[in-house]
């Protein structure tokens, strides 16, 4: 079910979506409503309800699917749809959520066949083994987790999709530049984000576990690197660097990393992960925009609007 991308301000509302994210709020006058994001196979839309009753309140969840009827408003340039009833989807709707989860445009199988032809290109054995270990050992979550709850690549298979679209930058990068370790850095991307297979919930209407709040993914792979290193035996400068990718790859102190990138494959790590990451954003942003017209802020993106060009192709 397709939706999302084709709903615009002025239009009508009267189909069904997954409850992705639900929080409650109170207005000025003390009345309660709620901010929802709905879902279906291609992306999301926020959702007001204000003539909520406190049947709603304990109703509405994540990972319901639900009958909606309302209107799509322009909001402060995004668009906004104004939820005036709902229902819950019953069996003889003949509807079920795997009907509005949005996945990866390539397929599994696709994603674990590039995968293990760029593991094969890491020379150094010891960040090999790390490597195919900690991927063994979240091989189910990986290949379905998404990469973030809403930034980006926020969908079925987005996590090992993201590495994938890494490693192929990263490719053209170790020919452009062949000083840079390939090994090192395959292997970085590759683990990077291993975290978050502890740090999310899930594929499904997205949250963060406990260990991801009290925790984060980055001090989690950084730890699962080195007790992998010590469950096979592997000493020596290699796991210190690599842990190092890890603590580093989100660039700054103020985004989240322990450690400013100091050695170059962290810094080029670093790069590609943020390249990668905006131009889903953009993405997404874009294929909701008409042409000729700006998008809505994105957060990720310093909260900036971008024009979609009318006629350049």
């Amino acid at each position: 079910m397709r939706h999302v991308e084709t709903l615009k301000p002025g239009d009508k509302v009267d189909h069904f979506f997954l409850v992705h994210q639900v929080t409650q709020g109170v207005t000025n006058q003390g009345k309660d409503y709620m901010t929802l994001k709905l879902q279906d196979q291609s992306g999301e839309i926020e959702a007001k309800f204000w003539t909520v009753t406190k049947d709603d309140l304990q109703i509405l969840k994540p990972e319901l699917v639900i009958h909606v009827k309302g209107d799509v408003i322009n909001y402060r340039n995004n668009r906004q749809l104004k939820m005036t009833q709902y229902r819950v989807a019953t069996e003889s709707d003949g509807v079920n959520i795997g009907d509005f989860i949005e996945r990866a445009p390539i397929s599994s199988e696709t994603i674990k066949s590039k995968l293990r032809d760029y593991i094969f290109e890491i020379e150094n054995a010891n960040l090999q083994r790390i490597t195919r270990h900690l991927l063994s050992k979240y091989e189910q979550a990986f290949f379905v987790y998404p990469a973030a709850s809403s930034m980006h690549h926020n969908f079925v298979g987005g996590l090992s999709y993201h590495v994938v679209t890494m490693l192929e930058v990263a490719q053209s990068l170790c020919e452009i530049y062949p000083s840079i370790n390939k090994s090192l850095l395959y292997s970085g991307i590759i683990l990077h984000d291993i975290g978050k297979v502890v740090e999310l919930s899930g594929p499904v209407a997205t949250t963060y576990t406990l260990e991801g709040n009290l925790l984060g993914h980055i001090s989690i792979a950084s730890d699962e690197i080195a007790e992998a290193a010590r469950q096979l035996n592997i000493e020596g400068e290699e796991v210190m660097l690599l842990r190092h990718l890890i603590l580093a790859h989100h660039g700054k102190l103020e985004f989240g990393s322990p450690k400013l990138p100091q050695v170059k494959e962290a810094e080029i790590l670093h790069f590609i992960d943020n390249i990668d990451a905006r131009m889903n954003m953009f993405d997404k942003a874009l294929k909701q925009t008409e042409k000729g017209t700006m998008t809505g802020k994105i957060r990720g993106l310093e909260n900036r609007r971008f024009y979609k060009p009318e006629k350049l192709d």
